[in-house]
């Protein structure tokens, strides 16, 4: 806050200035003001500094927004601690283990195996190595789709490639883009992969058809005299695409849409734009550019008579009002079509009491096992919420959130969650056996125990009781005949003819250590406390520790290493966030720090062409059309097959941790194997991580609804 001190640090000649926050403070929101002040106090010292921030709170990003000199594009940046690590715990109620995955990959890491270990432990170690980097992808993937780059890249190079950068050639934004279908790749396309080092990385800029083609060895892919050519020449790919890549668009499929139905009338995002006076696209305010769903925001200029019932239609600026009829379309997407929205519900319209919920016919759910005081500091539960609503889930694969815990609380929340869609609460204590039993906790997809509680400075051990004891608590609990789920029921047989009839659901653990769970704690050590029979010594590094190997504890510390990841490599932080938040993109941030929560909006070709993005899915090996595999194949026949057939992306296994274990016990304790070598065996019982394609329509045999 000195300009002295500034001076004696030469911020001015730093490189990055990384601003941290207290993660075991008593008022977050306090933090994070006294942070965006250093910040402000850092770039009126100096305008050019790079600084990247960690805040606790979702809801502070938008005054970063307000400091003249922030810029994005500089490479300043934030990480905000509770969007991230929620996001992570909902992509893990997706795809179990999914936030082990992805912290490791940001760790920055090196492994030793050894012959002491059990064998899953080294499985496990060798994944950890595993990190994210970013490549050039040489003038001999010109052309190519993604599929069959990202083929090419595993088979050849023993490389998976997850991602590549769109960036338009008059100078806009660029856009990273996930697994993308079929989409020709032009020249010097920038990939971002998942790689045990740099070096190995190399390979794919250095890989050349002519000089490679038949090289088997992928140690022996280095530089080669045809490099030097393609550079002076300044290879391009002979594509249409590279003639669409001259608009500044959202995604490759609006442009290629684009330009068939326009032809060369001016396009962004998707849209025709209005021209200005001087011939030039219109599309800025207060030279910023405005993308449609900003755009929304703006007021109307319509003349009486074309409002309906005497009320003028809010949020829909003129040039877009006339795109489509307003009586034949309902809001089902928030404005950006990113996420699935419902007009607002009062929290009493949630809420169930115990009898009601036992009525319900919960299955397949996410239970949310919240501890909080009425005035415990507001922990953002949209962002664990969100993503499990991205708009690339067809409505009926959505899945039901249920909130255990404190209402007066969640009152306070409620407002960020009103419009999200299948949400209940139920008004009682994560702690209480009859209330879990109500929201069958046995036969949810997953059970969350968070707390919203300001831990004391007494004893550290403390600040995670109450999870523990609740982690505890669902483990000791035993699952019997459907009727002891019900209780103090006045008609027991109704309650039954309104369970509906639960033969055709998976049938639910009988044990409670078998409820798939995922534990968030404050203190690392604390997870020594989880796992009655591991043997992980007090001192023991969280990622080494059997609970987190397994994907059933996170720890927000484990976001701090991505401080250092994103100052190497601040496209790593955009593929990050893209992939855990379900798609939040800059504008959805704008509008979020309007502070009026999500906007519905009406579904446009250009809207709903932002449902069609991956999503993180798990695939079962046991049965569907991959079941094949399982039975002693390799991982790279999977990872070919899943490409071709599927367009599935696999990035890493699920695997039951007691390999003797031969029947399939979805529960069982397993663990997390990232971007296994190409000649890793498969077993029937494994779990596939895979990058979902977004489907259309629901095929015959839709991965999405597998049972994992």
């Amino acid at each position: 806050m000195n300009a002295m001190d500034l001076e004696r640090a030469k911020v001015h000649d730093a490189d990055a200035c990384l601003v941290l926050a207290n993660k075991y403070c008593p008022d977050p929101d306090a933090e994070d003001a006294a942070n965006i002040m250093r910040v402000i106090s850092m770039k009126n010292y100096c305008e050019e500094s790079r600084i990247i921030i960690q805040l606790m709170q979702y809801h502070n990003k938008a005054y970063l927004l307000n400091i003249p000199s922030w810029d994005w594009k500089q490479g300043d940046d934030v990480i905000c601690l509770a969007e991230l690590k929620l996001g992570f715990i909902a992509q893990s109620c997706l795809a179990p283990g999914f936030s082990t995955m992805m912290a490791n990959l940001f760790a920055m890491r090196s492994f030793i195996t050894s012959p002491d270990m059990a064998a899953w432990q080294n499985d496990y170690l060798q994944g950890t190595g595993c990190e994210m980097y970013t490549e050039t992808l040489s003038p001999s993937f010109s052309g190519m789709t993604f599929s069959q780059a990202s083929e090419l890249c595993f088979v050849k190079l023993k490389l998976l490639l997850l991602a590549i950068e769109v960036k338009p050639i008059d100078g806009g934004d660029t856009k990273i883009s996930i697994n993308p279908q079929s989409s020709k790749m032009p020249a010097n396309t920038v990939g971002f992969f998942i790689a045990q080092s740099a070096e190995e990385v190399k390979r794919a800029w250095f890989y050349c058809k002519a000089c490679h083609e038949d090289v088997k060895d992928e140690n022996l892919i280095k530089k080669c005299k045809c490099k030097h050519l393609a550079n002076k020449t300044g290879a391009t790919p002979a594509t249409p695409f590279s003639a669409a890549l001259s608009k500044p668009l959202l995604n490759i499929k609006n442009s290629v849409m684009a330009k068939e139905e326009n032809g060369s009338k001016p396009v962004m995002n998707g849209r025709l734009v209005p021209i200005g006076p001087n011939g030039l696209v219109d599309e800025t305010y207060g030279g910023y550019h405005i993308s449609y769903e900003v755009k929304k925001l703006m007021p109307t200029n319509k003349p009486a008579d074309q409002q309906k019932n005497g009320k003028m239609e809010v949020g829909i600026a003129d040039d877009q009002a006339k795109d489509f009829d307003f009586a034949k379309t309902e809001m089902k997407y928030d404005s950006t079509g990113m996420f699935h929205w419902t007009p607002a519900r009062s929290i009493e319209d949630c809420i169930l009491d115990r009898n009601q919920a036992a009525m319900t016919v919960l299955n397949g759910h996410v239970v949310v096992c919240l501890f909080a005081d009425p005035d415990s500091p507001l922990i953002g539960l949209r962002n664990l919420v969100m993503p499990l609503r991205a708009s690339n889930f067809h409505y009926h694969e959505l899945k039901h959130v249920v909130i255990v815990g404190a209402v007066d609380y969640l009152r306070r929340e409620w407002k960020t969650l009103q419009n999200l869609p299948k949400i209940s609460v139920l008004n009682g204590s994560p702690l209480s056996r009859a209330d879990l039993r109500a929201v069958n906790v046995n036969l949810c997809d997953m059970c969350v125990i968070l707390s919203a509680k300001v831990p004391s400075n007494d004893d550290p051990t403390l600040a995670d009781k109450e999870a523990i004891l609740a982690s505890l608590n669902i483990k000791a609990m035993t699952f019997g005949d459907i009727i002891t789920n019900i209780e103090s029921m006045g008609d027991s047989k109704d309650a039954l003819n309104n369970m509906g009839d639960t033969t055709v659901k998976r049938p639910g653990p009988i044990y409670g250590t078998n409820v798939p769970m995922i534990t968030e704690l404050v203190n690392d050590s604390n997870v020594q406390f989880l796992d009655q029979d591991d043997d992980d010594d007090p001192d023991t590094e969280l990622y080494l520790t059997q609970p987190f190997a397994c994907g059933t504890a996170f720890a927000v510390s484990v976001l701090d290493s991505l401080m250092s990841t994103t100052y190497f490599n601040q496209n790593a932080l955009t593929l990050i966030r893209s992939l855990i938040t379900g798609g939040a993109t800059p504008e959805l941030e704008i509008i979020l720090a309007e502070g009026a929560g999500l906007r519905g909006g009406y579904s446009t070709p250009d809207t709903l062409s932002h449902r069609d993005r991956c999503r993180v899915g798990q695939i079962s090996l046991s049965d569907g059309p991959l079941a094949t595999f399982g039975e002693g194949r390799k991982y790279q026949d999977l990872f070919v097959a899943s490409l071709r057939n599927y367009g599935m992306l696999c990035i890493g296994l699920y695997r039951l941790r007691d390999a003797a274990l031969t029947t399939v016990d979805a529960t069982s304790k397993r663990y997390v194997i990232t971007n296994p070598p190409f000649d890793f065996g498969l077993l029937p019982t494994d779990q596939v991580y895979v990058l979902l394609p977004f489907e259309r329509k629901q095929s015959r045999f839709s991965f999405s609804e597998t049972e994992v």
